[in-house]
């Protein structure tokens, strides 16, 4: 433990209470002594981070809930390249001499630009690969498959907190991401299948797909999904039902996809047949590479985020709203890089982020969703 910090307000008592717990009922929930607790409620110490995540288990919250930062936010002045922006408008910041200046990451300023350097580059008979990276460096680099395209901003958070700490994003359907994850090839999965009856199909699918690893599903964010169409919807579709009119030209998403599932689950409640629309067998892989065919003229409407659509200059039909969860394998929680993310996860600098995207919320980020 190390000495409580001022500007830092404990909310321990408060949730024990509600509990109707004692300090050495909690204490001996969490494996401390009960000084410990009465140490930490009335702010002598502040607890590690291991013992603030078992608190924050225990009692079904973040850690931020029970330890918060009262420092209020620094601000400074910014001078905006490209002009002024919508207030909570993403940044990218940077000082230039004397100067703070911010680029605006919205529209097609949100999407990465450029290449990503190589750790290495695979040989002649294709199986093996020839390392540039030093070996602690791939040690600590970690895989994340799904398609949540706010895993990115994660990885930025993780990387920020910790040089050497490396996410790589691979976006993939949620059914290919748990399958990646049940094959060994991911350290962490995105899920974000649509509940049905009330029950958690994240948790459903971890049960089905994983059974031989056990993992932890925690939420990372809330994310409103519908159709794209073209700016200013000039063909007036409202749902999935204006799919079928002959001048409209779908493009589905790859079978596995929640999106797909989402559309189908729609059309049956409609009594509309799939390819009663044109381009219903009209695949593509991803949220942006339908957005892109809507922007070039080729398609009148694709599935998708609604953060994807604004960032391409759309229009956008909402939906649902889904969450999005992550999925951890038990035996690799204790990877420094699995670690650092679980601790951002908590961080209310991402939770802020995520607040801040179009059509997300982060009321879910961080909690723990199930163990299976």
């Amino acid at each position: 433990m190390t000495r409580q910090d001022d500007s830092i307000k404990c909310m321990v008592r408060d949730y024990r209470q509600k509990q109707g717990w004692s300090q050495k009922e909690l204490a001996e929930r969490i494996g401390i002594k009960r000084q410990a607790i009465y140490d930490i409620e009335t702010g002598r110490y502040l607890p590690n981070t291991g013992i603030s995540l078992r608190l924050a288990r225990l009692f079904g919250c973040r850690v931020e809930d029970l330890f918060v930062d009262d420092t209020p936010e620094q601000q400074q002045g910014v001078d905006l390249v490209n002009g002024t922006c919508l207030p909570s408008t993403r940044l990218a910041l940077s000082r230039v001499r004397d100067r703070l200046v911010g680029l605006p990451l919205s529209g097609h300023d949100a999407m990465p630009f450029g290449l990503r350097s190589a750790d290495g580059l695979l040989s002649e008979d294709g199986k093996h690969a020839r390392i540039f990276s030093p070996s602690q460096t791939l040690d600590h680099n970690i895989i994340l498959m799904g398609c949540d395209p706010a895993f990115e901003i994660l990885s930025h958070h993780v990387n920020r907190l910790v040089r050497d700490a490396q996410v790589y994003c691979r976006f993939a359907s949620s059914r290919r991401s748990l399958r990646g994850l049940g094959e060994g090839v991911a350290h962490i999965a995105g899920s974000h299948f649509h509940n049905q009856d009330q029950k958690e199909s994240n948790v459903i699918a971890a049960s089905r797909d994983l059974q031989q690893r056990r993992t932890k599903v925690i939420g990372f964010s809330l994310l409103e999904e519908g159709l794209m169409v073209a700016k200013g919807n000039p063909l007036g579709i409202r749902g999935v039902a204006d799919l079928v009119q002959p001048m409209v030209r779908f493009v589905n998403r790859d079978c596995g996809a929640a999106l797909r599932v989402l559309l189908d689950d729609h059309l049956q409640k409609a009594g509309i047949a799939g390819p009663m629309i044109n381009g219903y067998l009209t695949e593509v892989d991803s949220h942006r590479e339908g957005a892109f065919r809507i922007a070039c003229n080729v398609a009148d409407a694709a599935l998708g985020l609604r953060a994807i659509a604004e960032a391409f200059d759309l229009g956008f039909v909402p939906l649902t709203a889904v969450r999005c969860d992550l999925l951890f394998p038990e035996d690799l929680i204790d990877h420094p890089t699995v670690k650092v993310v679980l601790d951002v996860m908590h961080s209310s600098a991402l939770r802020k982020e995520i607040d801040a995207l179009p059509g997300y919320e982060a009321s879910a980020t961080g909690k723990v969703i199930a163990e299976v």
